[in-house]
């Protein structure tokens, strides 16, 4: 029986869901001469970004489905003023004129709507909301390519599925098995040339500010070079990868103390590890796998199982069982069903 998302989406048992849709009958509706569509993706998760209380920490276009990793911030959309929710509003939702030009709306028409307190608390809800984030992606991505193929009908399939992150593993698996499946299936050579992913999106703003050199130094321990590199996820639109908070950052990252070097070095590691079947685990890597509380050998079963299936089974992801357990007893159940369960 299909579980309510009300039970699946909680922020006081996670604020991190890991959101899969796919195109309906698994047609390749974003491949095969539609790869143009991916883009449209990107740009829309973009625009979001910017209007809902929901971070984009990692996504992957594929040629039948797409991942979206997300944060929810609710305590951000309750900071937001009235005029603060209805201008984000209608950045995800536009009016348009009759053949489809977006139109400017006066300063006195959003003051008009911010003092509407009742409908602005029903659209600040709906800014936090997951349900409603997702629903804001893909219906007008939907309309768009059936207006393009001159039809009718589903584009994507009714429900999409999401899986609450519940730890800090399990966090950077997510990422780095989003960031992959391009290379698992053969569309990409290496992640950081994988169109459509959020590892592309970091590589190409790092190189674009000149950093690559100082991100690489960063992952190798280099004080110095985490210093110049720490910064260059602060205006990019993704969730930044580290946290630095601590440092003087306005903006929450994924994980404190961890960097962009480290990631994209765990993530490189992990990419040979699917494409050779074994890789050289570095000193540096040791101390990321070390900080993470597992090994090569543990990492790399984890995300080969992840790769390994065609769908992946189950509401939650943890690498600690005693979380699990622990939030099946919070919700007066058995257990949870995990989508990886830690190798033996």
């Amino acid at each position: 029986m299909t579980t309510a998302r009300s039970q699946l989406v909680d922020v006081n048992v996670t604020r991190y869901y890991h959101c899969i849709s796919r195109c309906t009958r698994k047609a390749l509706l974003l491949g095969e001469g539609s790869e143009h569509r991916k883009q449209w993706i990107e740009d829309r998760l973009q625009t979001l970004s910017g209007a809902f209380a929901v971070s984009v920490c990692g996504f992957a276009v594929m040629d039948n489905h797409l991942h979206v990793l997300v944060r929810l911030d609710p305590d951000a959309a309750n900071d937001w003023s009235a005029e603060d929710v209805v201008r984000r509003w209608l950045l995800a939702y536009p009016p348009k004129s009759a053949d489809g030009q977006v139109l400017e709306v006066p300063q006195a028409r959003i003051e008009d709507l911010a003092s509407d307190e009742q409908r602005v608390e029903v659209l600040r809800a709906r800014l936090s909301n997951l349900g409603w984030f997702m629903k804001a992606l893909k219906e007008p991505l939907a309309r768009l390519a059936n207006k393009e193929d001159d039809c009718k009908g589903a584009f994507w399939e009714a429900r999409f599925k999401s899986i609450a992150i519940l730890d800090d593993e399990a966090l950077l698996a997510t990422c780095a098995y989003i960031d992959l499946n391009p290379v698992a299936a053969g569309l990409a050579a290496t992640p950081e040339t994988s169109p459509h992913t959020s590892v592309h999106q970091r590589v190409q703003h790092a190189a674009a500010r000149g950093k690559l050199k100082d991100l690489k130094a960063a992952a190798s321990g280099s004080v110095a070079g985490s210093r110049a590199a720490g910064a260059v996820e602060e205006d990019l639109w993704l969730c930044p990868i580290e946290d630095r908070r601590r440092e003087g950052s306005q903006r929450e990252g994924l994980l404190e103390g961890f960097s962009l070097g480290s990631y994209l070095l765990l993530v490189d590691y992990t990419s040979r590890l699917c494409r050779q079947g074994k890789a050289r685990v570095s000193r540096e890597l040791a101390s990321i796998l070390d900080r993470l509380g597992t090994s090569d050998e543990v990492w790399g079963q984890r995300i080969q199982r992840l790769l390994g299936k065609t769908r992946l089974m189950g509401s939650y992801f943890s690498t600690d069982r005693q979380r699990l357990r622990q939030i099946a007893q919070q919700r007066g159940v058995h257990h949870l069903d995990n989508v990886a369960a830690s190798p033996a």
